[in-house]
């Protein structure tokens, strides 16, 4: 019975040393070694290219002539303005009913003007040609603003609250995507993060390390509108071990515990 005990306790100690899961697996941003060494404090420059417009996208059009905006001056609170705050209460995508979707051509269909194509265009430039096709129709000089509806993205996997957000920025880290999300969990692999990324010309995957410092020189750092972010399990997670030491120590020994009272039984 001696035996057996030591043997169940070196079964134990053996479990919780290999079921946990080490710093250097869940840190994020570590310079790692045989790569180029980022220090803190250092400047980290870098180019962020202007996302242009693509299937599926929505954008916020806001027209105003120049008698729009000398009688309600230049913040005029628009009639969409109640609902759109309302759906943000409820957790909505507030511009799904209010903004204007680009369609499979490329396109998105404006009141009087009609189709507009906006595909591959920037914000700028799709402000530009909007209010373009406008003065072909309205004499009165008009003012176009043009803003994303948001970033769109998926957070799935090992997220501790996975699911679909809008985020109502121009601009947003992967990090900041992760939190929004809840963080990643402890048995997450944060070094195969994979990123699914829409294009013009279709879809792209990419494996992202997220522990790896040199991931804010990628373009990855930066999320773009309907990106999906899929969190991988470790192997941890196959064997049924927790997230931690205490997790593991309470797994082993409840197991050893109930293993130990079995062999008392029939060695009775």
């Amino acid at each position: 019975m001696k035996n057996l005990l030591k043997g169940g306790l070196w079964i134990l100690l053996c479990g919780v040393v290999f079921s946990c899961v080490s710093n250097e697996k869940i840190i994020y941003l570590q310079n790692i070694e045989g790569k180029e060494q980022i220090p803190e404090g250092q400047l980290i420059s870098y180019e962020i290219p202007e996302y242009k417009l693509q299937y599926n996208d929505i954008i916020d059009v806001n027209v105003q002539t120049v008698d729009d905006l000398l009688k309600n001056g230049f913040n005029t609170a628009d009639e969409n303005n109640a609902m759109r705050m309302q759906m943000a209460q409820g957790g909505g995508d507030i511009y799904y009913m209010t903004g204007y979707t680009v369609d499979k051509n490329g396109n998105i269909r404006l009141p009087i003007v009609g189709e507009v194509k906006v595909q591959d265009k920037t914000i700028e430039e799709a402000r530009i040609e909007i209010e373009r096709r406008l003065k072909e129709y309205v004499v009165t000089e008009v003012y176009v603003k043009v803003k994303l509806g948001g970033i769109r993205y998926s957070a799935l996997g090992e997220f501790r609250r996975p699911g679909k957000f809008v985020v109502l920025q121009d601009r947003m880290t992967i990090f900041e995507a992760i939190a929004n999300a809840g963080d990643l969990s402890n048995i997450a692999k944060r070094d195969e993060i994979l990123l699914i990324r829409q294009y013009p010309e279709g879809t792209k995957l990419h494996r992202i390390n997220l522990n790896d410092r040199q991931v804010i020189n990628s373009s990855f750092y930066f999320i773009q509108p309907n990106d999906q972010l899929y969190a991988e399990p470790m192997k941890v997670r196959e064997v049924g071990a927790g997230e931690n030491a205490a997790q593991s120590l309470l797994l082993f020994t409840s197991v050893l515990t109930s293993l130990l009272l079995i062999v008392n039984l029939f060695t009775r």
